[in-house]
Formats: structure tokens, sequence, C-alpha cells
């Protein structure tokens, strides 16, 4: 099952959108699922996780593998052709998820303390500041307390020389590439630590592809 809905969209989200529109379109194979994915399907099922959000689900790599495994597995996403894509794959498997398309520094549509567990793979560092803030806040509010984030987000540009604009603090748009022209934040693990001060964070590593990961929790009030 997918929902879309009539949105008004800022410049950047429609840029991102329209850019990964493109991606999805035109991309035929599906990515592998993250490295750290599979620890992180093991600690949900020890922490007895039942409903998962993928923040920013793309075309599905990650919401068909947490299906597979028999998590009741929540998605969204602002790619039209994303939300395409892995609703075709979910049916052509056999599989459930509830899919919505919008934006993930909007209001989300869930009720609050709503998942046991959300995942975030190389998405929320897409946007400025001000609108990551809002998605952390929107995940704080949906996550149930006890609940359990993993994310992932850039640490530093992939190649010194690959063109950026910088249009704000640790805040640049790549001129070339995939993601060409998509607003890029990049963090230290000082900033990531001050974005994620309410919650108890875990564990923060950097992966192979030098994308800070974490581990956290929302503390019980």
């Amino acid at each position: 099952m997918y929902v879309i809905k009539m949105i008004l969209y800022s410049t950047d989200e429609q840029i991102t959108k329209k850019r990964w529109d493109e991606i999805h379109r035109n991309k035929k194979e599906i990515m592998e699922v993250d490295e750290s994915i599979p620890e992180i399907v093991e600690i949900f099922k020890e922490k007895n996780v039942k409903r998962v959000l993928d923040l920013g689900c793309g075309s599905g790599r990650h919401t068909i593998h947490l299906a597979q495994q028999g998590f009741d597995v929540y998605g969204i996403d602002i790619s039209t052709e994303g939300i395409k894509r892995v609703t075709q794959r979910l049916t052509q498997m056999g599989l459930h998820a509830t899919i919505t398309s919008g934006s993930i520094y909007r209001n989300l549509p869930y009720g609050s303390n709503f998942f046991d567990a959300i995942i975030s793979v190389k998405v929320i560092h897409h946007g400025r500041i001000e609108n990551i803030r809002k998605a952390i806040k929107e995940m704080e509010r949906v996550l149930k307390p006890k609940g359990v984030i993993f994310l992932s987000v850039r640490k530093r540009a992939a190649r010194k020389t690959l063109p950026y604009k910088q249009i704000a603090p640790r805040t640049y748009i790549k001129q070339e590439g995939i993601e060409k022209d998509i607003v890029h934040y990049l963090f230290t693990k000082k900033l990531l630590k001050n974005e994620f001060e309410n919650f108890r964070i875990h564990h923060l590593w950097v992966d192979s592809h030098n994308y800070y990961c974490l581990l956290a929790e929302k503390p019980e009030k």
C-alpha cells in the first residue's frame, strides 16, 4: 500500500524530488543493503522491535530487507519514482509495507510514540541544518520511549576535486555527479552528538564509505 499526497514543496525539496525521480527512473539495478544493516537488524530483533520506519526509503532496498526479516515496515520518501519502484517490488515479492510519498523535513504523517525503531541511511544530510533539525525533532516525536534509531550521514565530500558550491556554514550544493544540485550538510562527530543530544547514544562510528553512523535510543521520561 502506498499514499501520494499533493504537497507544495520548497525549492530545495523540488530540486531533490526532481533529481531523485530521474535517478530512480533511469537506474535499473537495486543497490545492496548498507553494510551496517545486517547487524542493526540483529539488534532490532534482540530488542523485540516490531514496527520500523525507513526514513527516506528511496526505491526500497532497506524497506524490502526489513519486510523480509518480518518487521512491520513503514517507508517515506520524496521521490514518486522511488515510491513506485518499492511498491512494485513489494507486490512482486509478496511482501507488505506501508509506503508514503512525502518530505522527511515536514511533519511526519504518523502518531507520536508510534515506532519501535527508525532507520535513515545516507539521507538526512541532504538538507540545510534548520530542516535537518526539524527531521530530528519529528524522529524523536514518532519514536517510542526506549525506541532505537540508526542513521548514517555524510562526513565530508567524497572527493576534494568534486566541485561544490558553499551556500552556508558546512552546507554545499554539488555541481556535478549523480546528486548534482542537491544540498548536502557535512557533519562532524561533535555536531552529530549535539544534534542528537535528546537521545542516548550507544555507538558512533565511521563506516568504510566515510559516513558517520549513529545508533541511539530515545530515553524514557
